[in-house]
């Protein structure tokens, strides 16, 4: 698995990634979370999810203030439920270690997605009791040695 900038080439095959009925009310559009990120544009880092070379989900993160968090997180609707979803978390938790030496990593959930919850926690998040904006807040500390 691996993440690419979204560029010319690849913007149109994102904006058309879905998720699933079950997730619609708990994901933000890729168009969006796409703009979310242009106004943001110093502090944020959108990337496509590629498994082999084929795009299968979106993720967008934030680097500023040494606050690092996974904002929005989306395998697409056809390639649910094969561990894309596990492994493209990894490789997020990854990206923001090495690249920018994050000592912890945060990430909003819905209360209600549970499925959301279970997949952050199988990767090591635990839940707070942070709340912002309707928003549950998952957090991934790393000790010294770790780092």
């Amino acid at each position: 698995m691996t993440l690419k900038t979204i560029n010319e080439d690849n913007y149109e095959e994102c904006l058309n990634l879905k998720v699933s009925v079950d997730n619609t009310d708990f994901v933000d559009p890729v168009a969006w979370s796409l703009a979310e990120a242009w106004v943001f544009y110093d502090d944020s880092r959108p990337f496509a999810i590629y498994a082999d070379d084929v795009m299968v989900g979106y993720v967008l993160m934030y680097i500023g203030e040494e606050n690092h968090q996974i904002i929005n997180f989306m395998i697409d609707s056809r390639f649910q439920k094969r561990g894309y979803g596990t492994a493209a978390a990894k490789l997020c938790i990854e990206y923001l270690r090495k690249d920018y030496n994050a000592s912890k990593i945060s990430l909003p959930v819905e209360p209600e997605n549970i499925n959301a919850q279970k997949l952050w926690s199988s990767v090591g998040f635990t839940m707070t009791d942070d709340m912002e904006d309707g928003y549950l807040f998952m957090r991934l500390s790393f000790t010294q040695h770790e780092n």
